[in-house]
């Protein structure tokens, strides 16, 4: 690729079922340039070293690459799936190079319904062991910016969802090869501007979650943010069904300007890839999922500049 078209354009992939690479070849064709493989609080994944020579192998068919290997689930705690997802945590870190991937994301983790300054200790604990394992291999660790239903009081999953909490989590473990799997969309449905906040932390993202989100401002305005709208209460309230005030959307049905946030990540160096994170919006879904997601592929190609244009000679 040329240094025009370095910023990836991609997909997320579950890996969990060991089945990845199946997946890939049917959607190659589409042209995604990378896939970034997930996995949920555990896998069925043994064999590392087939698995990711199978994946790997699917994805350079067309000329794509593995960009992440992402355990999601809570690190921090110490139920057994907890220990799980710490395990895996360090299965990926261990195994990212059989992929030719240098970035593993997932989940900060947290103690489940304690504030964000409670679970930091933990998260020292772990992490500080996790960046030296990664740093050894070298690895970058990136957090998703997804708050998981939580808040800075008390929630599970992740502590890692706004830039207070950033601040705290990387004086407490200052290491170069940790930062963020940051998307727009986590932020605005906290009615952040995702403008601002993506050029103070641009140093720190390591990896970008294409999804993206619509602000139903007419609802915020009528009703507030804790005013839930269902097919219930919809109909006397005299709106069509609209699930909250806002909704995540892949990218190209959403509210953020995709150009803008392409141009800043160009503006300050990044080469990693932006991966679709489908299986959200409430249109594009079911049968017309891959409609979605497609649309959203060409839709970033496009933000991105769209086909590369030699210079002519001087």
């Amino acid at each position: 690729m040329s240094s025009y078209d370095n910023i990836r354009i991609g997909t997320l992939v579950s890996g969990g079922n060991g089945k990845a690479a199946d997946y890939i070849r049917q959607i190659n064709h589409h042209g995604f340039e990378s896939y970034s493989i997930t996995f949920w609080q555990n896998t069925e994944v043994t064999d590392w070293d087939r698995f990711a020579k199978e994946t790997r192998e699917a994805a350079e068919e067309a000329g794509a690459i593995i960009s992440t290997v992402s355990p999601f689930g809570n690190p921090l705690e110490t139920t057994e799936i907890d220990l799980q997802t710490l395990k895996l945590w360090e299965d990926c870190i261990d195994n990212a190079h059989l992929f030719g991937a240098k970035l593993v994301t997932g989940f900060a983790g947290r103690l489940r319904d304690k504030s964000i300054p409670e679970s930091i200790p933990r998260f020292k604990e772990i992490f500080t062991d996790l960046c030296k394992r990664a740093e050894d291999k070298g690895v970058k660790i990136a957090f998703e910016n997804c708050d998981m239903g939580g808040d800075w009081h008390r929630g599970d999953w992740n502590i890692a969802h706004n830039p207070s909490a950033w601040e705290l989590m990387f004086n407490a473990v200052p290491f170069d090869n940790i930062g963020l799997e940051w998307e727009p969309c986590h932020q605005m449905v906290s009615l952040m501007d995702p403008m601002p906040q993506l050029r103070k932390w641009i140093d720190k993202v390591f990896h970008v979650h294409g999804k993206d989100a619509t602000i139903h401002w007419d609802l915020i305005k009528e009703f507030g943010i804790h005013t839930k709208i269902t097919a219930e209460n919809s109909k006397e309230l005299g709106l069509q069904q609209v699930p909250s005030f806002v909704e995540h959307r892949t990218p190209g049905f959403g509210d953020s300007n995709w150009t803008d946030i392409i141009t800043e990540l160009r503006r300050n160096g990044y080469t990693s890839s932006i991966d679709i994170e489908g299986w959200h919006d409430p249109v594009y879904c079911g049968d017309l999922e891959m409609t979605g997601q497609v649309h959203a592929l060409n839709y970033l190609k496009n933000c991105r500049g769209g086909s590369y244009v030699q210079n002519p000679n001087t």
